[in-house]
């Protein structure tokens, strides 16, 4: 009887044996129970009964690393383990090749027909017990691989020890690995179907990564966390809703502070959730958004990126860290929101490109499947697993992490084929369109599976088109997202405050004509990093004048975007007026706010906040034309802005906006009331850095008509400033 096959022999020992399970491990052989063993750096290789810890067997080297031997007196398979010699040292191990498979018939089926909803679940490293024994669950889609490997710390990064099993058409390969732990370090070795091996592949469900540069997944066990923010979770659906104050405070993790008596490292998880959290609670923002926080290998990236999809950085932690930031958050009344990058992915080679030696995520056109601007690969979102992979992977991070909503990053990317590139450089749809049918389709789905995921949770697009219906329902023909960016809002005013005052006559549009089109889609306002990056200096640095000048610009134009419709987003460090371009390797200016000009701006903004949340005729109506009526757009010359908001409730608020130095006294304006109205908040305010001027104790309107109203007010006009009114002891006007 041979104990092995002179070709299999050949193959394992060469690494290119495509079904090791077939030959390895026990097998009957001529009615007789055969132990097979691959296993370098030993010298000698017994067979135990598990049952009874008697040895079965001694098996005999046939060549190199392979051991093999008959049971004596077995005919069946057994429980067994495996005792090493080498040297004077002994010790006893399990054999991969001596547990079945894990995966079901039914992810099998899922994962092949690209449907399975909890992918991460069924792909991707799993801690479980298997057959009795701990261990770890392997498993990764690879169809055109001639075979994977599972190579780490636990077997000398070896990629004959451990070949998975391929399961049939779906071209996933698995293997359990007893002994493998949390914590274990591992990658997959996989050779393309000429049988050439491959740079060595991160997992692509992997749970957790190495602290880079360093680029191997990491074992992470999700399971049994304790989270303790059901209160939150159970109500946080209001706090989504259109008509509710939402209030995003933008963060990128690595420099929003560092430990400087520890190198300027950048804080851990647990202790941002020590000191992030109280911050923005102080605040008032409802929300935080943090930057792509899947891991990714490059930080001038951003995070934006990102390799790991289903693995939050390990540069400030573990999963478990993350879950106590998102947990404490809750527990403060914070919702989180993650940005989320499924428009395309790096080059790198240990990343998602020609994962199995083709195109497996990407297009393999580069007209379809590299990105000109970022120098990245995208997506394929016409094949059904690709879609599936990002889907589940959207569901993922508000499943298991309890995250409150997705930002999804660069959706106009994603919904033009021709975007960035130039005649003759894209491939049109099958109708001859610009239009990414399939990535539409993919955003629709991702959509409508994610609000089904989770109750409450809601997503935002960062769309910089006219794409129209970001916000509308799928079923009638929307993408189906919660909320978008409001770009061209963002680029008209920017532009705008960028003027000089004297100037801003001649560009007053810019500040009206969001008007014409706040209503058609759920809008955020965005001021994000992408704002003070690159050459575009921050913030306080595009307003014209002198010191107290541009301080008193930025102060207005705060106040112009609190009180115009849409929800809010403000990059950190704009909140103090962070004098410096931001940064990503250096801490936030958090000094500055010994000085009382910027601390004025970070009262403003949180009084400004706080005045927000308070007032539902600043919020309640945001997506509503009805929420707003121009009192006064038109007046260029003076460059005074003057319009109400109106709530459900019918409580209007005057807001009036100067954007030049020059201060109007006198100043007579139409209310939609008679009574009293109070100066609410005047950004000119000494607390604030400003000159003083205002309105303090408020003005009774007068039966004297001023725009097309019955009753007006007359009023100081701080310079470079806005004020805020709201009525009280007042009826309606008549």
């Amino acid at each position: 009887m041979s104990l092995i096959d002179a070709d299999d022999l050949s193959r394992l020992l060469s690494g290119q044996h495509t079904d090791p399970f077939g030959v390895l491990g026990l097998h009957e052989v001529d009615g007789q129970l055969v132990a097979r063993v691959f296993r370098p750096g030993v010298a000698e290789v017994e067979v135990i009964d598990r049952k009874t810890g008697r040895r079965a067997a001694r098996l005999e080297r046939i060549e190199g690393e392979v051991f093999a031997g008959a049971i004596p007196r077995r005919k069946k398979w057994f429980p067994y383990t495996l005792r090493m010699t080498e040297g004077t040292d002994t010790w006893v191990e399990e054999d991969a090749y001596g547990f079945g498979p894990v995966m079901g018939e039914l992810d099998e089926y899922l994962l092949g027909e690209g449907t399975h909803g909890h992918l991460w679940t069924a792909l991707g490293a799993h801690v479980m017990e298997h057959q009795g024994v701990l261990g770890t669950h392997f498993a990764v889609w690879a169809p055109n691989a001639r075979r994977a490997s599972v190579v780490g710390n636990f077997n000398g990064w070896d990629g004959r020890r451990h070949v998975m099993r391929r399961r049939g058409a779906t071209g996933v390969h698995e293997i359990f690995l007893p002994g493998v732990a949390d914590g274990d370090s591992y990658k997959y070795e996989i050779a393309n179907g000429d049988g050439a091996l491959l740079p060595l592949k991160a997992d692509p469900v992997g749970f957790g990564a190495e602290l880079p540069p360093r680029t191997a997944s990491v074992v992470r066990d999700l399971r049994n966390y304790d989270w303790n923010d059901a209160g939150w979770i159970a109500q946080r659906g209001k706090t989504h809703a259109i008509d509710a104050p939402i209030s995003i405070y933008e963060v990128h993790l690595e420099s929003w502070r560092t430990v400087p008596e520890e190198g300027n490292r950048p804080l851990t998880y647990r202790e941002l959730a020590a000191q992030l959290v109280p911050y923005a609670v102080d605040m008032g923002f409802t929300h935080i958004e943090l930057t792509p926080i899947s891991e990714y290998p490059f930080g001038g990236s951003w995070g934006y990126q990102p390799v790991g999809l289903y693995a939050p950085t390990s540069r400030f932690g573990s999963p478990d860290d993350f879950r106590a930031l998102v947990d404490a958050a809750h527990q403060a009344g914070i919702g989180v929101i993650i940005d989320w990058v499924p428009g395309h992915f790096p080059t790198d080679s240990h990343g998602l490109g020609r994962f199995d030696g083709t195109a497996l995520y990407e297009h393999a056109d580069p007209k379809e499947g590299y990105h000109p601007d970022w120098n990245t690969l995208v997506y394929n979102y016409g094949r059904a697993e690709v879609a599936n992979y990002l889907i589940a992977n959207a569901k993922f991070w508000l499943e298991e992490y309890n995250l409150d909503g997705l930002r999804v990053d660069a959706v106009a990317s994603m919904l033009y084929r021709d975007y960035s590139r130039k005649d003759g450089e894209w491939v049109p749809n099958k109708d001859g369109g610009r239009e990414n049918l399939e990535a539409i389709d993919f955003l629709r789905r991702m959509n409508e599976q994610a609000y089904a995921a989770q109750d409450g949770i809601m997503t935002v697009a960062e769309e910089s088109t006219a794409f129209p219906g970001v916000c509308a329902r799928t079923d009638a023909g929307g993408l189906g997202f919660g909320y978008k960016w409001n770009m061209g809002w963002m680029n008209d005013t920017l532009r705008y405050m960028a003027e000089d005052p004297i100037n801003r006559r001649y560009h007053h549009d810019k500040m009206t004509f969001g008007l014409h089109y706040a209503f058609t889609e759920n809008f955020i306002l965005p001021i994000s990093h992408d704002e003070v990056v690159h050459g575009k200096g921050s913030l306080i640095a595009k307003m014209p004048g002198d010191d107290w000048q541009k301080f008193a610009n930025l102060r207005a134009y705060f106040g112009f975007m609190w009180c115009h419709p849409g929800k809010k987003l403000l990059f950190m460090g704009c909140e103090f007026a962070q004098i410096a371009e931001w940064n990503h390797e250096q801490s936030l200016d958090w000094h500055l706010l010994e000085n009382s000009a910027h601390a004025g701006v970070q009262t403003l903004i949180r009084d400004l906040n706080t005045l927000y949340r308070e007032t539902p005729a600043l919020h309640g109506l945001d997506s509503k034309a009805e929420g707003f009526t121009w009192i006064d757009g038109g007046n260029a010359n003076d460059s005074v802005f003057v319009w109400t908001r109106q709530g459900a409730d019918g409580e209007p608020v005057l807001v009036v906006v100067n954007f030049t130095p020059m201060t109007h006294h006198g100043y007579r304006i139409g209310v939609p009331r008679a009574g009293h109205w109070n100066e609410r908040l005047n950004t000119d305010a000494p607390l604030y850095g400003g000159s003083g001027q205002g309105n303090p104790g408020g003005r009774t309107a007068d039966p004297v008509s001023a725009h097309g109203l019955d009753h007006s007010i007359e009023i100081i006009v701080p310079p470079l400033a806005c004020v805020v009114f709201t009525s009280s002891d007042a009826k309606a006007g008549s």
